[in-house]
């Protein structure tokens, strides 16, 4: 299955998107927006954002896991990566992120 973004809707009526990589495992997930417009908004966002570097900070969680943030040229997340056990599966990550980032469609399920 093709890499997407696939948008939401929360039982509290909140939106967020994940955006899947080719494989169609979750690589990363936004925020909760209190409206679609906000969301969409947040995925043209991680398309704008998605193939700088420098939009990357790279964490380990308080139980020793791995993962990274997407940041806007405002510093603030756009999405939260899922958990990783090593460096190097995070950095897979990150490139699957830039990869399909950019071009990725986006399938809404609200």
């Amino acid at each position: 299955m093709p890499a997407q973004f696939i948008l939401h809707k929360s039982t509290d009526q909140q939106y967020y998107f994940n955006l899947t990589g080719q494989n169609n495992e979750i690589i990363l997930t936004s925020e909760t927006y209190a409206s679609k417009g906000g969301a969409i908004y947040g995925i043209q966002s991680v398309r704008e954002n998605s193939p700088s570097e420098n939009r990357y900070t790279r964490l380990m969680s308080k139980d020793g896991q791995y993962y990274f943030l997407l940041k806007g040229v405002n510093n603030e997340t756009i999405g939260k990566s899922e958990t990783y056990t090593t460096p190097q599966a995070r950095e897979r990550g990150i490139q699957a992120v830039k990869k399909v980032g950019l071009t990725a469609p986006l399938s809404d399920k609200t």
